[in-house]
Formats: C-alpha cells, sequence, structure tokens
C-alpha cells in the first residue's frame, strides 16, 4: 500500500472553507477503485492547518490518481488557498489499509 500524509497550511481567509474547496477532488478520489482511504483532519492547534491521510492499493492506484484529471483541478484550487507549500511523507508499508492497534481495546463494552 502506498501511505500518504499531507499537511496543507491554508490561507486564514481559505481555512473555514477548506472542506467545501475540497470536496469535488475528495470525492473523486474516493471513487477511484485503488483508493483505500482519503480523510481530512484539521488541527486543533492551528485552525489553519489540515492533515490528509490517503493511501493506494499499490503504486499503479497512485500512479493512476497523479494522472487525474480530477488532481490537476484538486491542485489548481488549493494552489489558490495555500498560505505555504504542503509537506508531505509517502511511503510504501506492507499492508492493505487500517489494522487493528495491539496497545488498545475498549473496555466495559
Amino acid at each position: 500500500m502506498i501511505f500518504i500524509a499531507v499537511r496543507f497550511t491554508a490561507r486564514s481567509d481559505h481555512a473555514d472553507r477548506w472542506l467545501d474547496l475540497v470536496a469535488d477532488f475528495t470525492r473523486a478520489t474516493r471513487e477511484e477503485p485503488g483508493n483505500l482511504f482519503f480523510d481530512w483532519s484539521r488541527s486543533v492547534d492551528d485552525p489553519n492547518v489540515f492533515v490528509l491521510l490517503e493511501a493506494f492499493a499499490d503504486a499503479e492506484a497512485g500512479a493512476a490518481h497523479v494522472a487525474s484529471p480530477h488532481f490537476s483541478a484538486g491542485l489548481a484550487t488549493m494552489a489558490g488557498a495555500i498560505a505555504a507549500t504542503p509537506e508531505i511523507i509517502n511511503v510504501e508499508v506492507p499492508q492493505q489499509g487500517w489494522g487493528a492497534m495491539a496497545e488498545l481495546a475498549p473496555t466495559g463494552v
């Protein structure tokens, strides 16, 4: 699986609209056959910072994502709304999707 984490700093005048700005891009990416997940989070420390966690089944699925029209359109939309160049972690990991955390489980359920 290709696992990617990207940290975006939105311009303050775009931060409250960020998820709306990326909604089409998010929807289209989630519909890709090789996409495993594509999830946004907002920082609790800085309301202008958003983190995207995404994964693709393999390198081919990741390449198809980057070559898609919605990828180009999404980047164009985000370029007008970011305050800085995003930071990225992109790694290949030997699993498909999320696994259960071994160190923690619910109690009293």
